[in-house]
């Protein structure tokens, strides 16, 4: 009672119900009296029931409801039998395909609401009202009397009782993200408050990821920004549970589940532009983590030079992504920009004579003019299967989000010889390797030979502060590891980011790529055909002009774009 009586006042204070000196002054007295200070407070009129019933829906998220002016259809009477309304005092409000909203008198009543999924069999949504009012209600639509109240001893009174005895999560109900309402409840709950300002401050602060991670003792807040983890001021602990329900609810996620990861998406206005976010939620040992990816659709629009590329790679890349057919790979590991590139060429060669499709899994940016394809492998639309259902649309260009298999493989690059433009992406290290790892999942030599243009890797690096940027000389160390000599400092002025307000201090904002370029020439498919070692193909690459990840990264130090050591953690595995 005490937890329950703690949570309630901080609501009414919150809310303006109350002030801290009469918070203490019923502390002491309720104390003396041997009653809960919620209790106190009404007794002595201090609180009205109807403060507590909005602080209660504040607290969670929810919205208040005045049962005595609604007229409640039967059908929705019906949604909820009797003797559950009754044993577990809610009366449903409405109805939706999968989906019952009860009012309720207490929302922190985890068994109650849990037990109302599994009888029932759908997800149960919430709105608080009076308990005055609940039973009034029940008595109008359900008549009065207990006769439906289920036994202990039967079989449903049974199922009851070990479903309240599960290690059940915390649940609160949907409200919106937008919040609009003109000045309601919902709309000046702090906990709202408080999830929104998160992702706000997180997108103005130009973070790619929202991190927030059950630990022993706190609730931590990470931020993702310009490719590092940055931890912010943690949430109170007392609100992980609130919280983590909240952005489930608001990513459609199942909030009577707490077993098994879960996906989804949620849509949020900061200032005049909306933006999207990829949800993520994983169950751990100290409670559920969620991890938010921004999706800012501005990134999309970047040119090629925006992207990293200097002048003369820049010209190869759109010579080559204006070819009318043939297979462009882009490689590298998660997170080093593959989907931004790849979007970006597909922005620049989108033209209203030209049909582009993309396959990909999930689709994260909605593309103006361009047919995208969600992969749905539970009802069997897989990439393969995609692919070949779209190949008899007649598109000009195929975007695969990622081979993964040989059937995607061999149906891309069978689609590149028969006129098509494809691009994709794999997880290699470099480019060379893209010809071997196809050769590994099954594909045909000959096919990568006839069919490769170009394959490209990638990485990112963070771009030097232009508000806080200076000179600077590097150590002995790195110009070792980036085999610089005195003649190469001659002729460039290599900087750093001192740290100032508009960087946080780090000394980088913002973030660039470097590249490696490879093109398949004759003797290239000649080697792919007789599948010699990646290590061959590099040989070959570079006595035909590639410069490799950590020489793109170098030239870019030289040009005073990047630091020595953004360019080294960055390909600290580039051997050459």
């Amino acid at each position: 009672m005490a937890e329950k009586d703690d949570y309630l006042i901080d609501m009414l204070v919150d809310l303006g119900f109350l002030t801290e000196t009469q918070v203490e002054s019923a502390r002491t007295e309720a104390k003396a009296s041997g009653v809960g200070v919620v209790d106190f407070l009404m007794a002595n009129h201090q609180i009205r029931p109807s403060d507590v019933t909005q602080a209660k829906a504040a607290h969670f998220g929810a919205e208040v409801v005045q049962l005595q002016n609604l007229q409640i259809p039967d059908e929705v009477i019906a949604a909820v039998p009797r003797h559950i309304a009754r044993k577990y005092q809610v009366v449903p409000v409405s109805r939706g395909e999968g989906t019952v909203t009860v009012a309720i008198a207490d929302p922190s009543d985890l068994a109650t609401i849990d037990s109302l999924t599994h009888l029932l069999g759908c997800e149960v949504s919430l709105q608080v009202a009076a308990e005055s009012d609940i039973e009034a209600a029940l008595a109008q639509y359900y008549g009065g009397g207990h006769s439906g109240q289920v036994g202990a001893d039967s079989v449903v009174g049974k199922a009851i009782q070990e479903l309240t005895k599960e290690d059940v999560g915390f649940a609160v109900p949907e409200t919106a993200m937008d919040d609009d309402t003109g000045g309601t409840v919902e709309a000046d709950a702090p906990l709202i408050r408080l999830v929104n300002q998160i992702i706000i401050d997180a997108y103005k602060m130009r973070a790619s990821d929202i991190h927030l991670e059950p630990m022993a003792k706190k609730f931590r807040l990470r931020y993702r920004i310009d490719g590092v983890l940055q931890e912010m001021k943690s949430p109170p602990k007392r609100l992980q549970a609130s919280m983590i329900a909240r952005l489930k609810i608001q990513s459609n996620m199942s909030i009577a589940e707490h077993r098994i990861p879960q996906d989804g998406r949620i849509q949020a206005n900061v200032g005049d532009k909306t933006i999207d976010l990829r949800v993520s939620c994983l169950p751990t040992n100290h409670g559920e983590s969620i991890v938010m990816r921004i999706l800012d659709k501005e990134g999309l629009r970047l040119g090629l030079a925006e992207l990293g590329f200097f002048s003369d790679d820049q010209q190869t890349f759109e010579r080559l992504i204006g070819l009318p057919d043939g297979i462009i790979l882009v490689t590298g590991p998660t997170g080093s920009g593959k989907t931004t590139t790849l979007y970006s060429c597909l922005h620049f060669i989108n033209r209203p004579d030209r049909k582009i499709i993309t396959v990909e899994d999930p689709v994260e940016y909605i593309l103006a003019g361009i047919n995208q394809v969600q992969v749905n492998e539970a009802v069997g639309l897989t990439f393969a299967a995609a692919l070949r259902s779209i190949l008899r649309q007649a598109p000009n260009v195929v975007m695969i989000g990622e081979i993964r298999d040989v059937e995607t493989a061999t149906i891309a690059i069978n689609a590149s010889l028969t006129g098509h433009l494809v691009f994709s992406t794999l997880h290699t290290n470099d480019a060379p390797s893209a010809v071997t790892r196809l050769i590994d999942i099954g594909v045909k030599p000959f096919l990568v030979a006839s069919s490769t243009r170009a394959m490209m890797a990638q990485r990112l690096v963070r771009k030097i502060c232009k508000k806080c940027i200076e000179p600077y000389t590097p150590t002995e160390n790195e110009m070792r590891s980036l085999n610089l000599d005195a003649a190469a400092l001659q002729t460039a002025t290599l900087r750093h980011g001192r740290g100032c307000d508009n960087c946080s201090n780090t000394g980088h904002r913002g973030r660039m790529g470097i590249f490696e370029v490879f093109l398949v020439d004759d003797e290239v498919r000649k080697l792919i055909y007789d599948k010699v070692a990646s290590s061959v193909l590099r040989v070959r690459a570079r006595e035909i002009g590639m410069r490799t990840l950590r020489e793109d990264g170098i030239r870019k130090v030289l040009a005073g774009l990047t630091t020595p050591d953004e360019v080294i953690r960055a390909t600290v595995g580039d051997v050459d």
